[in-house]
């Protein structure tokens, strides 16, 4: 299978070399499809000019065959052979990038095919879905919030013990009082949840955010068909070359042997049929590397955007998550200014002054009893 171009500069006009799959360089002529493992010289134009067809160094059209598909070929994607092409270098080494990582597919656990980049936009959905969840809970937090508000202030309006006197009844009314202190807190704290924390994660990617997804899914998807249909035309073409192969070499051995009146010129006629059925396999194999070429950029592209998305996601959630610990922390802070007011006047409880302030308010008399004189 034809590598990536080198050193096309250097050659002659109209001329590009490759690299097959074993690590051996050939070279094509991209006018005539003239294709030889030899390095053609500055002087070289066509093969008729050179005669650089009848060249020992030419790739015959068995040879092509094999360039074509001595790489393996999985779902219509060519990859290199494990054992025999050099080790292929990340596009981003030591980041673990989304670009590096989602070529090949694999099998979900119903057995169906997903592609790479299928798992990747199905990461995109999931981590919507979690940001979806994510405000769910935030919004069951503040019902929470909002109904142990209304309990506390509700608490703190009942009469119990409200013909408590003296100090520790100042002590307790305060107590009281800071029921709905606190209730104020908590609601001022389901608020600014709502609308800090709730509210961002419902708006962050609204809805336009699936349609985006669906538009990257089937670009990808398109190119990959495209592959697929360029893919089956290089089979097409592979076996009509093979078909003329093994007629031209049918109708040679019939004449060498002279069990067939095949003439010369027919045996000519094969040969350009041959000849033909190989450019023509050169011609789908260009459009095949073409069409991958066009995918693979469009799969390293757009893989980075889904990553850079990823990034913004988890980055986003990361800093709402960090505001609601910071309103959490304000909520005790407030909460604990509530308790401030009841922590003095419990240290101002004195029994001994109730003691004396009731009896001043119901006392009935302070003449005691003596004893009876006769």
């Amino acid at each position: 299978m034809p590598a990536e171009e080198i050193e096309s500069v250097s050659l002659p006009v109209g001329w590009k070399s490759y690299i097959s799959p074993e690590g051996r360089k050939y070279y094509v002529n991209t006018s005539t499809k003239e294709t030889t493992w030899e390095r053609p010289s500055t002087s070289t134009t066509s093969p008729k000019a050179s005669g650089s067809h009848q060249h020992s160094g030419k790739i015959s059209h068995c040879e092509l065959t094999f360039l074509c598909f001595i790489s393996p070929q999985i779902n219509c994607v060519t990859f290199p052979v494990s054992m025999s092409a050099p080790e292929q270098q990340l596009l981003k080494p030591s980041e673990w990038s989304y670009c590096d990582y989602f070529w090949a597919d694999k099998r979900d656990p119903q057995g169906a095919t997903v592609s790479g980049f299928e798992v990747l936009l199905q990461k995109q959905l999931k981590g919507k879905q979690m940001q979806k969840e994510m405000a769910e809970f935030i919004r069951e937090r503040i019902k929470i919030e909002e109904e142990y508000a209304k309990n506390l202030s509700k608490l703190s309006m009942f009469p119990m013990a409200a013909q408590e006197e003296g100090t520790l009844g100042e002590a307790w009314a305060q107590l009281k009082k800071s029921l709905a202190d606190e209730a104020e807190v908590h609601l001022k704290f389901s608020s600014k949840l709502q609308c800090e924390v709730e509210k961002p994660l419902l708006t962050f990617r609204g809805d336009n955010f699936k349609k985006d997804m669906k538009k990257y899914d089937h670009h990808i998807a398109d190119l990959r068909k495209q592959l697929v249909s360029r893919y089956a035309a290089v089979e097409k073409a592979r076996k009509a070359l093979a078909d003329r192969q093994k007629d031209l070499e049918v109708k040679t051995q019939q004449l060498e042997i002279k069990l067939s009146n095949k003439t010369e010129e027919d045996i000519k006629k094969a040969r350009r049929k041959s000849t033909q059925a190989g450019d023509d396999l050169m011609r789908c194999v260009d459009l095949y590397n073409q069409g991958q070429s066009k995918w693979f950029e469009e799969m390293v592209t757009t893989s980075l955007e889904l990553e850079r998305l990823e990034v913004e996601r988890v980055e986003t959630i990361q800093q709402l998550l960090r505001q609601y610990t910071t309103l959490r922390h304000e909520t005790d802070m407030f909460n604990q200014s509530t308790m401030e007011p009841v922590d003095q006047l419990l240290q101002s409880v004195d029994p001994a002054k109730d003691r004396e302030l009731w009896v001043k308010e119901h006392k009935t008399g302070d003449l005691r009893p003596v004893d009876m004189d006769i």
